[in-house]
């Protein structure tokens, strides 16, 4: 492996690495109100466009972490699509409401 794989691969697992967090929560929860479609949209083609180049050039590093990052932008993206229009659970809906202003009139 070169100096310059190496690298390559070091920055394939951070960058992978880095949507793990995002994946396993979506999963837990099904809660997908605060995801963009259209940029999950933008960014899952972005990532097939790369995945296409990396396997185009050869370049291993590039392929190997759009792979996995593909998978798990497609199933965040797929779970945007199907949960997407669903309202958020009680807890989640209390938790975003702020109180109303009190009116001095009112007393």
């Amino acid at each position: 492996m070169t100096g310059s794989d190496f690298i390559g691969y070091c920055a394939a697992v951070l960058t992978t690495a880095s949507f793990v967090p995002q994946a396993w929560l979506t999963f837990r929860t099904r809660n997908v109100q605060g995801i963009s479609l259209v940029m999950y949209s933008t960014f899952t083609l972005g990532v097939a466009l790369w995945l296409g180049y990396g396997l185009a050039m050869r370049a291993w590093p590039v392929v190997a972490a759009n792979a996995v990052t593909l998978a798990l932008a497609l199933s965040i993206l797929v779970m945007k699509l199907r949960f997407g229009g669903s309202p958020p659970v009680a807890a989640d809906e209390a938790a975003l409401k702020m109180p109303a202003p009190s009116d001095p009139s009112a007393k």
